[in-house]
């Protein structure tokens, strides 16, 4: 049986090409579908008043639209002072409120926009950390995929080692994506597990190595010792390892995410985060507190169910695909 899109479906059939792929854009607005009618709605309803003024009701109004996405105060703070800068006591021109929407949310994550970092020569190592639940083993296999899909072959260390059900699974994706697996018994020392999975990413010549770690928060001293020590046995093999510390969060967790962010963050060192489940978000705004409170990047969008549905981040189109209909009538 298939996992959310790996195998062939029913109406695949052997010789034939698969459907061809959705843009990026056309995945991110369906991904970003619940946030944004819920952002396109509220601002629409404010400019349906022919004559509105931009006064303190205005503002207010328009404040609360964008805090009900989770975009959190500073942004929205941010764009309801840009509109009063630029509009103070005038006629509601709809165009330019959007304008001062996109211009505030584009200029804030790309301040702090990057890609995934690669390693100069050898095996690019990632570790990945999250609390259960969020989508991290699910978003490991979305990323093995993305790297197979390219052409990369990927080890894969199934360092979870206290839930059993998160190894199985890794493994079971590990084969049908045609990576290899380092696994080890249930309880195991999860930085054995790591340094085995970056030893046999070194002797096969692998391009990546991706390192699953705790998903639990029992004491954060408990969970920064553990990680302390598989970043310690990682650089032992691989000096400038690793490369990445991906911290998995679930973006139907709206504002929650952000405690989940901090503990982790503390903990791992965290370099970036995958931003999971955001087509069932529509609260997909957590995206601006989380990078400007952690200064942590968003490097990767989980859009959907399929195994292509993650995708590097690009604060443009997240933008674009976010205001998408905004000015449109509604209904």
């Amino acid at each position: 049986m298939a996992i959310f899109g790996f195998g062939r479906g029913k109406d695949d059939t052997p010789g034939e090409k698969p459907p061809a792929r959705p843009g990026i854009l056309d995945r991110l607005k369906a991904g970003l579908a619940k946030t944004k009618q819920v952002l396109a709605t509220d601002v629409r309803d404010l400019f349906k008043r022919e004559g509105r003024l931009v006064d303190d009701a205005f503002l207010g109004e328009l404040h609360g639209a964008l805090v009900r996405t989770d975009m959190g105060p500073a942004a929205a703070g941010a764009i309801v002072a840009d509109v009063r800068d630029r509009q103070k006591s005038r006629v509601v021109d709809p165009e330019a409120v959007v304008d001062s929407i996109r211009r505030q949310l584009l200029s804030r994550l790309e301040a702090t926009a990057a890609p995934l970092a690669r390693a100069a020569e050898g095996p690019t190592v990632i570790l990945v950390t999250g609390v259960n639940g969020s989508g991290k083993t699910t978003s490991i296999a979305k990323l093995t995929r993305m790297f197979t899909r390219d052409g990369k072959q990927v080890v894969l260390g199934a360092g979870d080692t206290v839930r059993a059900a998160a190894v199985e699974q890794l493994a079971l994706w590990a084969e049908r994506l045609g990576a290899e697996i380092v696994r080890g018994p249930a309880g195991s020392d999860p930085a054995s597990v790591a340094h085995r999975a970056v030893a046999r990413a070194l002797e096969t010549g692998a391009d990546v190595c991706i390192v699953d770690t705790a998903g639990r928060l029992q004491t954060q001293s408990n969970l920064m010792q553990e990680l302390t020590k598989i970043r310690r046995v990682v650089t032992k093999l691989i000096p400038e390892a690793p490369h990445e510390v991906l911290l998995v969060i679930d973006a139907t967790a709206g504002q929650n995410a952000l405690s989940q962010a901090k503990g982790f963050r503390e903990a791992a060192g965290c370099t970036g985060i995958v931003l999971a489940k955001l087509d069932g978000s529509a609260r997909g705004g957590v995206i601006m507190p989380v990078t400007e409170q952690f200064g942590l990047p968003v490097k990767l969008v989980g859009l959907g169910e399929g195994a292509d549905d993650l995708e590097p981040f690009s604060p443009e189109r997240f933008v674009a695909a976010l205001l998408e209909g905004t000015l449109d009538p509604a209904g």
